[in-house]
């Protein structure tokens, strides 16, 4: 049975305001990621196709983890996160909607910028909403298909694109699947038949001590 294995990046740089910004991991998401790799191998697990996406902040935890361990690192741009800070400063400049300032800020934005973004109601974006939808079906397919237990290094709204796909979330759902995601939080898909079946979401087994629950992260 093909298995996927998710992984959200390590916390990036909180303090960005822009794509390029963000896209670095902060001493605590390369930490986060190592922490990750350290759990995997003490599990046993192997994994026989290991993938990620070209952003820098998804290689710095592939990195961090040694995924390279298991095999070589496929990197595919399909796996790139949708630019959030992109859409979002967009929607300052043509509709005077402050960007979110805190994590309780978040839970209302996120459903209204993707609402508006599904419906055409950014001007310019970088990639349209369905555009975004078709690559992740795509490469999710794809990786689904091959041979052997997968491993993905990727960003949160992938992930949440993911669980939309699987659980056919409305856009609400998937605002909030994407807010709950947290720092390299591992999320199991298993194929069952022609589907794929959602067995783990958002686990953290790594981060579970006592000693390293602070480093239990979303932004």
């Amino acid at each position: 049975m093909s298995t996927i294995t998710l992984i959200r990046h390590g916390q990036a740089n909180t303090a960005a305001q822009d794509e390029v910004s963000y896209d670095r991991l902060s001493d605590l998401g390369t930490q986060q990621a190592a922490w990750l790799g350290d759990h995997i191998r003490a599990t046993g697990e192997h994994f026989e196709r290991v993938y990620c996406g070209t952003l820098t902040r998804h290689v710095e935890t592939a990195s961090a983890m040694q995924a390279e361990t298991h095999a070589e690192i496929v990197q595919d741009n399909r796996l790139n996160e949708m630019e959030f800070f992109t859409l979002a400063n967009l929607l300052r400049d043509q509709q005077d909607i402050p960007l979110p300032a805190s994590r309780e800020e978040f839970v209302p934005y996120m459903p209204m910028l993707l609402s508006k973004w599904q419906s055409g109601g950014i001007a310019h974006p970088p990639e349209s909403f369905q555009e975004f939808e078709n690559r992740v079906g795509s490469i999710i397919v794809e990786i689904s298909q091959g041979r052997g237990p997968a491993l993905v290094v990727t960003s949160g709204g992938l992930i949440g694109m993911v669980m939309r796909h699987v659980l056919g979330l409305d856009i609400p759902a998937f605002a909030r699947s994407c807010i709950a995601i947290m720092n390299t939080s591992v999320h199991r898909l298993h194929r069952i038949g022609d589907d794929l079946a959602l067995t783990q979401f958002n686990a953290v087994p790594h981060l579970d001590h006592p000693d390293r629950q602070y480093a239990q992260t979303h932004l």
